[in-house]
């Protein structure tokens, strides 16, 4: 009689033993069903695995499935003798390890691709990705508080090196449309490097560069391959386990939103003391750490299934079906565009509301704000594991509401109280994040094979949200005052609160 366990390991083990009840078995010969019409030949064990692994929460969800394990030609396991099956031996035939990056560059060997060993996403891997985060996006908001020195170095007027910042921001946008979703395409850990190689070796140019048109070609080329973030999120999301998939982004998000912040202080503060050329030497050398990070952290992750022959023209066309045709992703485009319009109008007007009365502030004092808003982005984490013990849609609408009240405090103090204006900062960028989060979220939920492009949606919601939040704040403000500008902001949370309530939650978040 053959009789078939299931050892420590994972793999089946026969027993092939004669006992008393063959005779049995042999008198009453009654017909045994076979689940398959074909015949098995001599040298050829059929094994059930229907037996299900301790580790799995639902078994009987499980289809039953058999396995056909040859042996060798006339070798046959003698009585008492343990043969032992491997139920994976098909698969592992098949399946070969990719060893190289490139075709050049060897890959470790602990983050080769296992199917018998999944990656573990723990916290050094995943504030790795924040760091990276940070000082990439960083590379957006280098130029900003340099604008004076460029325009001294290179001997021009200040009206031809203030399209320096719109022309890197551009590159980003370019990025986000056409690179970005390559990230459902190809494996993420060899486009990561590439990005960072490219951005690295372009950042030697921005340092060296002499000529203005050469900086200005270079920088739109350094913001488009500024997105690794970007490709980093849905790569952490993919990597989390559900339950902390939420806390996996919002470390993600909060990185790139202290590189945004940071950026900006760090620069100033270099070139206060030393030639704006070592902002960008700087950039070179954080950049080389990020990486060699990124070489010896990131997981040789597998692509994404997104279908058979789908080529890049491809997913282009299906991020713009995603974003027309998907009520959950124009619902939260939408809400990101208002937020990420009124976190704009909050920040480019919070200058002209402490530079004036009742307040005349310096533009030291002024650049500590930003400080209120890097705790608050330090609590990024802490929001994301909330967020993880919600749905996204409970957890967005607290967010938007809280957001709207502590709006209400900048209408009614903003231009009286210091203390108000603290105390809205901390909210926003908290609150900001977490409504980040849980959209990210939500969205990521609509399709795990289609989550590179579904973020390139979100982001480039975002990147409308900052230009309609700069342009019209700032008119507004210019023209009526703080408290219109902070009415302005308020009329937009009050438009995020009606689109947000359009499709509740039994609708479909899965």
């Amino acid at each position: 009689m053959t009789g078939t366990t299931t050892n420590p390991a994972g793999t089946m083990t026969t027993d092939t033993t004669t006992t008393e009840t063959t005779t049995a078995m042999t008198a009453n010969p009654e017909p045994i069903p076979s689940s398959s019409s074909s015949s098995t030949s001599p040298a050829e064990t059929i094994i059930d695995t229907s037996t299900h692994h301790d580790h799995d929460p639902d078994p009987e969800s499980k289809p039953e499935e058999s396995h056909v394990v040859k042996t060798h030609s006339g070798e046959h396991a003698g009585e008492g003798e343990r043969v032992e099956v491997d139920v994976n031996v098909k698969e592992k035939e098949e399946w070969q390890p990719r060893t190289m990056d490139f075709g050049l560059v060897p890959i470790p060997r602990r983050l080769r691709h296992d199917p018998s060993k999944p990656f573990h996403f723990g916290i050094v891997m995943n504030v790795a990705f924040g760091f990276a985060s940070t000082f990439t996006v960083a590379n957006l908001y280098y130029c900003q508080p340099l604008l004076i020195q460029l325009a001294e170095s290179f001997d021009v007027s200040y009206s031809q090196v203030s399209n320096i910042p719109t022309l890197v921001q551009a590159g980003y946008a370019v990025g986000l449309l056409f690179i970005c979703p390559l990230g459902d395409l190809v494996r993420r850990r060899p486009l990561i490097l590439a990005l960072v190689t490219g951005s690295t070796t372009l950042s030697i140019g921005l340092a060296i560069t002499p000529s203005l048109p050469a900086f200005s070609a270079l920088t739109f080329l350094v913001g488009a391959l500024s997105i690794t973030p970007m490709v980093l999120l849905p790569l952490a999301a993919d990597l989390a386990p559900p339950h902390r998939r939420a806390s996996a982004i919002s470390v993600v998000l909060s990185g790139l939103l202290f590189g945004i912040l940071s950026a900006r202080v760090l620069a100033g503060v270099v070139a206060q003391f030393v030639s704006w050329r070592v902002v960008y030497y700087l950039a070179i050398g954080v950049q080389a750490v990020i990486l060699a990070g990124c070489y010896w952290v990131i997981p040789d992750y597998p692509r994404v299934d997104v279908g058979e022959g789908v080529g890049y023209g491809g997913i282009l066309w299906s991020m713009g079906r995603f974003a027309v045709r998907e009520p959950l992703v124009v619902q939260a485009a939408l809400v990101n565009i208002a937020s990420s319009a009124c976190f704009t109008n909050f920040w480019v007007t919070l200058t002209f509301l402490l530079a004036g009365p009742p307040y005349h502030y310096s533009t030291l004092v002024i650049g500590l704000f930003g400080l209120v808003g890097m705790l608050g982005v330090a609590l990024g984490p802490l929001v994301g594991r909330m967020v993880d013990h919600l749905d996204p849609w409970h957890s967005s609408l607290i967010s938007i509401v809280l957001l709207t009240a502590f709006q209400t405090v900048q209408v009614g103090a903003g231009g009286i109280s210091v203390g108000a204006v603290i105390v809205t900062a901390f909210a926003l960028d908290v609150l900001r994040a977490m409504l980040q989060v849980s959209l990210t979220t939500a969205v990521f939920s609509i399709d795990p094979s289609a989550r590179a492009r579904l973020n390139a949606i979100l982001v480039l919601s975002i990147f409308v949200g900052q230009v309609l939040g700069t342009a019209v704040g700032t008119l507004v403000f210019i023209k009526h005052g703080w408290r219109a500008s902070a009415l302005l902001s308020l009329g937009w949370y009050g438009w995020q609160i009606g689109v947000w309530m359009c499709r509740g939650p039994r609708w479909r978040w899965r």
